[in-house]
This record gives C-alpha cells, sequence and structure tokens, in this order.
C-alpha cells in the first residue's frame, strides 16, 4: 500500500509543479534573476500551507512525530546545497523539476537527471576517500529542528510549542508570498 501512495502523492506532485509552471527552466531561472516572482510566490505558500498541515496534523495526533526522520547536518550540507544551488541558477532545474521536466518529454530535464545521477555516483566513488574530513562533522550536535515537535530531537527555539512557531512561520511565508508582485514590472 505505501508504494501505491508514494505513486500517487508523486503524480499529484508532479502534476502540481508542472501547473505552476516549475518544470519551465526559463520560469526559474528568471525567479532566481528576480525577474518574475510567479514561482517563488507559489514555493513560499507551498511552504506554509505544508508546514501547516504538518504541524496541525501531529497537535490532533493525526501524525505521529515519531515517525519523522531528522537527518544530521554537516558541513558538506552547505557546501552540497551551494553547488546543488548554482547548478539549479545555470540549468533552471532542481533534482524534483528536472524529473518532472523529463515526465514532460524535456530533452533537457532528461540530461539534467542524467547529470545528477553522475554526479551521485561520482559521490559514492569519493565517500570512502572524504568520510573522515571535516564535511561530515556535524554542525549543532547533528539532529535538531526549529521548533519543538513531540519527538526526542533538540529544538532551536525552547519553551514555546511547535505548532505556534509553524502557524506564525507559515503566516509570514504566506504574506510576503500575497505581498510579493508577480514580476519585476508590478
Amino acid at each position: 500500500m505505501d508504494i501505491i501512495s508514494a505513486i500517487c502523492i508523486g503524480t499529484i506532485f508532479g502534476f502540481v509543479l508542472h501547473r505552476v509552471g516549475a518544470t519551465n527552466p526559463h520560469l526559474i531561472i528568471n525567479m532566481l534573476r528576480l525577474k518574475n516572482f510567479h514561482l517563488m510566490k507559489a514555493i513560499l505558500l507551498g511552504i506554509a500551507f505544508a508546514s501547516s498541515l504538518l504541524f496541525i496534523g501531529m497537535e490532533t495526533g493525526m501524525i505521529d512525530p515519531g515517525h519523522l526522520s531528522v537527518k544530521s547536518t554537516y558541513w558538506g550540507v552547505p557546501i552540497g546545497g551551494m553547488i546543488l544551488g548554482i547548478g539549479w541558477a545555470l540549468a533552471g532545474y532542481c533534482p524534483g523539476t528536472a524529473v518532472a521536466a523529463l515526465g514532460e518529454g524535456r530533452k533537457d530535464g532528461a540530461v539534467f537527471v542524467l547529470g545528477g545521477l553522475a554526479g551521485a555516483f561520482t559521490y559514492m566513488l569519493i565517500f570512502a576517500k572524504i568520510k573522515n574530513t571535516f564535511l561530515m562533522d556535524k554542525i549543532s550536535g547533528g539532529k535538531v529542528t526549529l521548533a519543538q515537535t513531540g519527538s526526542s530531537y533538540d529544538a532551536i527555539i525552547q519553551g514555546i510549542q511547535g505548532i505556534v512557531i509553524a502557524l506564525a512561520f507559515a503566516f509570514v511565508l504566506a504574506l510576503i508570498a500575497w505581498t510579493m508582485p508577480k514580476s519585476e514590472k508590478d
């Protein structure tokens, strides 16, 4: 049943990426150039909506926080994030949008996906050489969350319920998205 749920959720996610234009590399590049804010608005609203649902689900008991997995943060993560960001800015794709573009039949999406797989393969080949370097040193103890979730992970913000922080964060993101123009000319 889990695989069917994953396929259904992935299909819906890909459809939404297509509908908001996230499979068009020109729209993504123009967003990163701060020329067209349509996708940025969609991303901010998506994060606001998803974080609200997640924390409401945890607060009402519909989602067990014990099922959430927080990955450790290593020094290599921000470095890898910068590499990903550069690739995103140059190609106009991130991994999720590239797979959705591939589903549309875009050849540049296929090239990006193959490049990502080649990068993952290269990482696998060099991992033994970098695993004992500073890149694998944990940041702030590794597994931390921004807000209290009811799980065993430490929270950066203590003393305030996670749902309060999550809803405030979601409200701020939604407000930014709402007040943002669609393009630099608006």
